[in-house]
Parts: structure tokens; sequence; C-alpha cells
């Protein structure tokens, strides 16, 4: 029996590693391999009182890492409806290549940091669009982006999907990942813009049919949503360390206060008047697929552990190649062509707190690898698919122009985490 979930857990990985392809969500292929992992797994077992239990405990560790990004995804949706973001937007003036280049790519690693990747690559590629006409000049601008978002996400608790279930699972504590990570971060980002920014010369040319778009909020609407936000994601490691208990209580509460203000705000409008800013709003149009995908793989990686396959998957890595930081590197690279959020589940259920305790060099290192080895190819990341969408940019065309240097810098990152761990212990 445990062949044959391993069999339906490796197809359906395949088929939402080819959702592109077959043009299915990979949303709907992760249901149907979670769901039918435990079902096989509970008609091969005697005992169907421990299956249950089994299921019952780790729904309780998933649905915290679920509501934390329901709440998360929905408070920055707010902020883009109020054109909170318009604040960070405004205040980029300059048109030379170079300089531009370095500020974009800080704005997204530190961004990144504070929001997600995701909704950061979604902001940056929006502003690239307001003012660089060239094609293949906003490209590089966006593969670039991509790097530096993902290198600003995984040194954040709430940066990367990644390092959140590692912060939630208890392997790392927010203080420790950001003053471990954050110069590892630095190096995958600045690397390759190093290298890259070296040929970026003249200035860009804004679309010449571009028409700055009429706001509908009052700038104090904005500030207020804009603050009221960023604080309330800020708000969640205080809550964690103070209260004890779990980041998702803390996102939840900033969550409630923020619709609270907001229904303050547009107080005596009926719905219509609302329109894309109230909170109803925002609720249906997060990215509800992207939850269900988390809950249908994280739910099949739990079945795997359950059954004790990972435990045996992680005695043959120390079998087979022995050294930690080597295993890694390569669920890094390995994280470009498959999702990283399996891996990183799968590895929290492949080595335990006893083996290597909250705050090992193993879990940091981790973060770092799952959240950066992404940005070697533009399917290897959710920022890297979303820039994908929105720019149509071409498989190969970042091979080609990108996947070097990110590789590059990931390395180098790497490097830098492993001297500066040897070092600082």
């Amino acid at each position: 029996m445990s062949l044959l979930i391993v069999i339906v857990f490796v197809l359906g990985y395949a088929a939402i590693t080819l959702e592109h392809s077959l043009k299915i969500n990979k949303a709907a292929f992760a249901l149907v391999t979670g769901v039918l992992c435990w079902t096989l797994y509970i008609l091969g077992e005697p005992n169907k009182e421990i299956v249950s239990h089994h299921l019952t405990e780790h729904m309780g560790e998933i649905s915290e890492i679920l509501f934390f990004l329901l709440g998360a995804m929905v408070i920055v949706e707010l902020i883009d409806a109020h054109d909170g973001f318009e604040i960070v937007t405004e205040r980029i003036q300059t048109t030379d290549k170079r300089r531009l280049l370095w500020l974009i790519c800080t704005i997204a690693f530190f961004m990144s940091a504070l929001l997600d990747n995701l909704t950061t690559t979604i902001v940056m590629v929006s502003l690239l669009r307001k003012i660089i006409a060239d094609r293949e000049e906003r490209l590089l601008f966006i593969g670039l982006v991509v790097v530096a978002a993902n290198a600003g996400g995984a040194w954040s608790p709430m940066g990367d999907v990644t390092t959140t279930m590692l912060w939630i699972g208890g392997q790392v504590t927010a203080l420790s990942i950001v003053k471990m990570l954050i110069i590892p971060s630095l190096a995958c980002m600045i690397v390759p813009l190093l290298i890259i920014s070296r040929g970026a010369k003249g200035k860009v040319k804004p679309p010449a049919d571009v028409v700055t778009h009429g706001l509908t909020t009052t700038a104090r609407e904005r500030n207020s949503v804009f603050a009221i936000g960023l604080g309330a994601l800020l708000f969640v490691p205080v809550f964690k360390t103070v209260t004890h208990l779990p980041p998702f209580m803390g996102m939840l509460l900033g969550l409630g206060v923020m619709w609270i203000v907001t229904e303050l705000i547009h107080n005596g409008k009926d719905e219509v008047e609302k329109g894309t800013r109230s909170v109803i709003h925002a609720l249906r149009k997060i990215d509800s697929p992207s939850i269900l995908f988390f809950l249908g793989i994280l739910v099949a990686v739990a079945a795997l552990q359950s059954l004790g396959l990972l435990g045996n998957l992680a005695a043959w890595l120390d079998r087979t190649i022995g050294n930690i930081t080597i295993v890694v590197i390569l669920i890094g690279f390995l994280s470009a062509i498959v999702d990283n959020v399996p891996l990183v589940a799968a590895a929290q259920g492949m080595y335990t707190l006893e083996q290597f305790p909250t705050d090992h060099y193993f879990w940091e290192f981790l973060a770092y690898c799952a959240g950066t080895g992404g940005s070697a190819l533009i399917i290897g990341s959710a920022a890297g698919v979303a820039a994908m969408g929105m720019e149509h940019i071409n498989f190969f065309w970042y091979v080609r122009r990108i996947t070097f240097w990110a590789v590059i810098g990931y390395l180098a990152g790497a490097l830098v985490f492993v001297l500066q761990y040897a070092l600082l212990h």
C-alpha cells in the first residue's frame, strides 16, 4: 500500500508541474492527490482510528498555515484596493538604467520581507510597465525583481511561505531567522545585480501612451490604510513573542482591526460606493486556489509522514550523502523544478526537532535555500510564475538571460551563510 501511495503522490506531483501544459489549475491536482493518499492509507490500515487521529493532528498544524496566509492576503489586498502602494511607487523618479535597477531591486528586497515575494512582484511589475517602454529592458528588470523578491522573502518570517511554514512549525524563531539570513540573502541579490548592472547604460524611456490612473481614494485614506496594514503585518511576530500564541492568531487580530478601521473610513457609504475597497470584496479577490493548493499538497505530504516514508528518506540521505549542507543545497536546486512548499513540508516530516532543535543550522539554511533556489527558473517560485503570467515571459528567455546569474547569486548567498555560521558559532 505504501508503494501505491508513493505512486499516487508522484503522479499528482507530475501533474502539478505540468499545470501550464495541461491547462488545469494545480490546486485541483493537489486536492485530489492529498485525499487519495489518505484514502489509500486508511483502506490499507486495519486500525482506522489511528489514521483518523493522525489526520486530525496534521490538520491542526496545516490550518495554522492556511489561516495565516488567508489573513495576510486579505490585508495586502485591502492596501492595494486603497492605492496604498502608490506611496512607494510615486517616489521613484530616476530614469538612469543602472540607478533604477538598483533602486527597484532594493525596494523589492525589503518590500518582500514586509509583505511577501508574490505580492511584491505583482506590485513591481505593475510599476515597471509605467516607467519602461522597451519590452526587452523591462523583462530584464522583472527577471532581477524575481531574484530580489525571493531573496528578500527568505529572511523574513512573512516574506516567503516556506519560511512562514518553518516559523509556524517551531523550527525557526523570527529574530534568529532575520539575524542569520539577511546578509546571505543580500549576497544572493547583490552578486547578480552587480554583474548585470555593469551593462546597464543610458536612460529608460517611459511608454508614450502612459497615463497616470486617477486615484479613487484620498491621501488620508491611502496613508491610513497603508500604515495600519503594514503595522498589522509587522505586529504578528511581536504578538507571538509576547503571548506565545500561534502566529495566525496575531494575523487574524490584525485583519479584524483593519476590517473595523476600513468600515469606519467608509461609514455611511452603501456597498456600491465602497466598491472594491471593502473587506468582502477583498475576500472574493484573494488567490483562493493558492490556499487550496497548499491545503492539498500539505495533506498529501502529511500522509507520507504518517506512514514513516519521509523518515526513511531522511535516513537514506544521511547514509548516501551524509553532509546536511549538501543535502539542503540540493533541496534548494530542486525547488526550482518543483514547488518549494512540499519540499519544505517533506523536510519538516523527515527531520524532527529532536534531531535538529529550533534555530538549528539545518532549519535556517533550509529557509534560505528553499526561498532563493527557486529563482533559478521562472517556474521555480510563486514570484516567477506571477511575473511569467503578467508579462508572458518565455521560459527559455529566462534561462538564457537570468538563470546563470541567479544560480551564482544563490551559491554566493549559501557560501556567505556557511562562513557566517562558522564565525558566529
